[in-house]
């Protein structure tokens, strides 16, 4: 039955004779059949006989056994099916509660996969399911490692802005390097599509009364303050409902900052929030309540209270004051300095201490460092844009808990914040349950390279801000994180970094209920192959875990030599994982290189509780996380809690 219906599909391909490479991959495809051009020009090379770049109806019969008959999912169809040609469909349901745990499982689940799988019309009438059908089910979307729940957004988006990790980039405009090269809108656009909510923007004083966006003090290329708006608004909810977070760096004289409030206003119109949602709040309003908003995060000069007032009245050349200390560049390293004058101060105060966060309470004895006071000049009419992301200096943990208001949110370097986070760690955590805090890269870092995101999102830290156009383990993270609830930018946080009653300490994990994770690592499917050799490549695969540290560990498989195309592995790998709602679980696939070092061939990053269980197929991506599909792993995951 099944020689039958592959001759039906493929006879009149043949009648002119053989038939060459290019219509022996376009005719795998027609019969649905996702292939690599590379690996089916290996392939073909293999069996094309007489080397005449020509092959008959056999050696192409041959070719499609190759591909699509993998050994793997013959032995799990075997396993189910009483003689080993179909499956019932009461073999198919049994197959999908015992090794693919789904919950709710009926007949007419079972029958709609055959209906939409099995290509042979008669096995497919009497309801039943021939190899073909089970090899292009495994080889669907229904069988990815990522959940398709989690494919929609599916968490509460009701609580307030600062309950969430926010998708946030860093200097969007620029795509290489922080001193040189272009400033470039495919900077915005392209990190808009991956589900960014919030944006930098660096904005300086141009010709003819028109901003631009650049990296100041370099010679990165400049791009009009307008343009860059424009560009935003058109991306801005493409990918996701949710508020997007315009986050800008303003070196602009209060002429131009009215410039670029007009353009605001006249390019988002309604978008753009301008007012409070409510009259007299207290904390900051939901994603769901900013669906399809603009926020915009600078200097504020007065209370939302007088904003409201002012709503409607010309603000035209009206100017207020700002005075803040001056960040001078030893600020960072002077940190260290900052933390032992007030470990002196604690000292000095004693056990005036507040029981519910363990802050120091101030006592009328207070050791202050003299810093330089700069003022700057804010334009009304871009100071009243700002409603619920006030940027405001960071000073320390005590002044936040005393002054800072709800709608205020700090910017802390990654040296910094680094350091606080093992000094000060529950008054960091403590501080993040309360107000937006984004975490950015060191200015040392010129060749734009980032930091792992993760030690901070396990504090916490609501915007976690990366250089977007760097590829690499970071942005994998990042990418991979925000996979999560659809993709929309915005991940409810944990219970324990939202409840003020948790004492969560990301090092010292006192109470948890751990999961024990197995992943069988099964097979290789087309691999990329590596840029030193053809489709015999020596390969091997890494699994990592990003977490707490206590869960961060990776194991790696041993080396398949020269085979790409199908190496099998079947290795089993456990990890205990003490804090799975953190857990990022990461596969790398890499060729051996005994002389040069490994090469990367492809990885795949998603969160540990994102991860279907059963067999499934992870899709790989490229080092700038682009698809290489069809090339994926092949594995059997399983875990507990």
């Amino acid at each position: 039955m099944e020689t039958r219906w592959f001759l039906s599909k493929i006879q009149d391909d043949f009648r002119g004779g053989k038939i060459n490479l290019e219509k022996t991959h376009r005719l795998l495809e027609k019969l649905d059949i996702r292939c690599s051009y590379i690996h089916v020009k290996n392939i073909f090379k293999d069996n094309d006989k007489l080397k005449q770049g020509r092959i008959t109806i056999e050696e192409f019969r041959a070719i499609y056994r190759i591909i699509a008959h993998r050994e793997e999912i013959i032995e799990i169809f075997n396993a189910y099916s009483e003689n080993r040609k179909i499956l019932s469909e009461y073999n198919l349901v049994q197959f999908l509660i015992q090794e693919q745990y789904t919950v709710e499982m009926s007949q007419t689940i079972a029958f709609e996969i055959i209906q939409k799988y099995e290509p042979i019309e008669e096995v497919r009438k009497a309801r039943q399911m021939s190899f073909e059908g089970f090899t292009r089910y495994m080889d669907s979307s229904e069988c990815l490692l990522f959940k398709n729940e989690c494919r929609k957004v599916y968490q509460d988006m009701t609580h307030p802005l600062n309950d969430y990790f926010i998708s946030s980039s860093h200097n969007t405009y620029l795509v290489s390097g922080q001193l040189v090269g272009p400033s470039d809108l495919w900077g915005y656009v392209s990190a808009l599509v991956k589900g960014c909510r919030c944006l930098e923007i660096d904005c300086w004083d141009g010709a003819q009364h028109e901003p631009v966006v650049y990296h100041g003090y370099t010679l990165t290329s400049k791009l009009l303050f307008k343009t860059v708006i424009q560009a935003i608004h058109k991306y801005a909810f493409m990918t996701s409902d949710y508020p997007v977070v315009l986050s800008l760096e303003n070196h602009c004289s209060p002429a131009q900052q009215e410039v670029m409030a007009d353009i605001l206003q006249t390019t988002f119109g309604e978008s753009l929030l301008s007012d409070m949602l409510d009259d007299f709040p207290d904390t900051l309003p939901s994603p769901e309540a900013l669906k399809f908003k603009v926020l915009v995060k600078n200097k504020k000069i007065g209370t939302l209270k007088e904003t409201r007032e002012r709503k409607g009245s010309n603000k035209h050349g009206l100017v207020e004051e700002w005075e803040e200390e001056m960040a001078d560049l030893e600020e960072e390293e002077e940190e260290e300095e900052e933390l032992k004058e007030s470990e002196i101060f604690e000292s000095v105060l004693g056990d005036s201490q507040d029981k519910e966060t363990g802050v120091q309470k101030p006592s009328g004895v207070m050791l202050f460092k003299k810093k330089k006071i700069r003022k700057l000049k804010i334009s009304l009419a871009l100071s009243d844009l700002v409603i619920y992301t006030k940027a405001e200096k960071f000073r320390n943990f005590q002044h936040s808990r005393l002054y800072q208001q709800f709608n205020e949110s700090n910017s802390i370097g990654e040296t910094r914040a680094r350091k606080l986070s093992k000094l000060r760690v529950h008054e960091f955590i403590f501080h993040t349950r309360k107000f937006i805090t984004r975490i950015y890269p060191k200015a040392t870092r010129a060749d734009s390279s980032n930091f792992n995101p993760q030690e901070f999102w396990n504090i916490g830290c609501q915007m976690v801000a990366l250089n977007f156009q760097t590829p690499g383990l970071p942005m994998d993270l990042q990418n991979g994180k925000f996979l999560d609830n659809g993709g929309s930018g915005y991940i409810l946080k944990p219970h324990f970094l939202r409840d003020s009653k948790s004492d969560f300490n990301p090092s010292n994990i006192k109470e948890s209920m751990p999961v024990t994770l197995t992943i069988r690592l099964i097979s290789g499917i087309q691999l990329p192959l590596s840029h030193s050799s053809s489709n015999k490549g020596d390969t091997l695969v890494i699994i990592e875990v990003f977490g707490v540290p206590n869960d961060q560990m990776k194991q790696q498989t041993r080396v398949i030599k020269k085979n790409a195309f199908s190496p099998r592995w079947n290795e089993t790998f456990t990890f205990i994982i003490h804090v799975p709602e953190l857990a990022l679980i990461r596969f790398v696939v890499e060729s051996q290189g005994l002389i040069a070092g490994n090469e990367f061939l492809g990885q795949y990053t998603l969160p540990l509780l994102c991860m279907n269980k059963g067999y499934r197929r992870v899709p790989l991506l490229s080092r700038m996380g682009e698809s290489l599909e069809p090339a994926s792993l092949f594995v059997y995951v399983w875990y507990i809690r």
